[in-house]
């Protein structure tokens, strides 16, 4: 009877991989360099959408009255073959757009109908990531000196943009289209842990206050003494 020497084998851990994740200044300055993308990078880099959501955004995917982004398909090049398929998470969802973005993204969409796409390759079809990478990606990264970066990193940039605006758990789980808020503590806990010192600050300030109140006398006994001995009053 054959045997598999490997069942029961405890693999190594893999190495954690390093998150990047840009400055809003280094993603302008990545938007700016990737030129007629430009939109397309504010959009990854702000919104947290993945890239094969992105590239299958319709124009009727826009809401620029409500500013909002509707999540309900992606795109991916297996094999040289495009796959449409639902987010990963099987999932739609709506996201905000910020107020700035919207002029570009309804540059985006002029001359466009509600079915067709709102980010195009060069060409007129739709976007392949690994063209993408090599024509518009690797340039602008270098172009604009940011090092080894990808267009994932975009996604993470996203969620330490939201962070470190105040946004909760919840909320950047709904952006990103995660599953539950754990698997957003999973991956990004290290960004909610720089809001304990916030946490402490305002624990001390609650501290300080308790304590000169409990310092202050309350209303009429501010004229009373402090100690009357038996026998005595309060002239003697």
């Amino acid at each position: 009877m054959s045997r598999n020497p490997c069942v029961g084998v405890s693999l190594p851990r893999l190495p954690e991989q390093r998150q990047r994740f840009l400055t809003m200044v280094e993603l302008q300055r990545l938007a700016e360099a990737a030129g007629s993308y430009r939109a397309m990078v504010l959009v990854l880099g702000v919104c947290g959408l993945r890239f094969g959501e992105c590239a299958a955004l319709r124009v009727r995917s826009v809401d620029l009255l409500r500013r909002r982004l509707r999540v309900s398909e992606a795109v991916s090049d297996v094999n040289g073959r495009l796959v449409w398929s639902s987010p990963k998470t099987h999932q739609s969802r709506d996201l905000p757009l910020p107020r700035s973005l919207v002029p570009m993204v309804e540059a985006a969409m002029e001359g466009k109908g509600p079915d067709e796409l709102l980010f195009l390759s060069p060409e007129g079809t739709p976007i392949r990531l690994p063209n993408w990478r090599r024509r518009v990606w690797q340039p602008a990264v270098d172009s604009a000196g940011l090092g080894h970066l990808t267009p994932h990193d975009l996604r993470h940039t996203a969620a330490s943009l939201a962070i470190g605006s105040g946004a909760s758990v919840k909320h950047v789980q709904r952006m990103l289209g995660h599953k539950d808020a754990s698997m957003t503590l999973n991956v990004y806990a290290s960004l909610f842990e720089d809001d304990l010192d916030a946490v402490s600050d305002r624990l001390d300030a609650a501290w300080l206050d308790a304590t000169a109140a409990s310092a202050r006398p309350t209303a009429g006994q501010e004229h009373m003494p402090l100690s009357i001995v038996p026998g005595q009053t309060a002239s003697d």
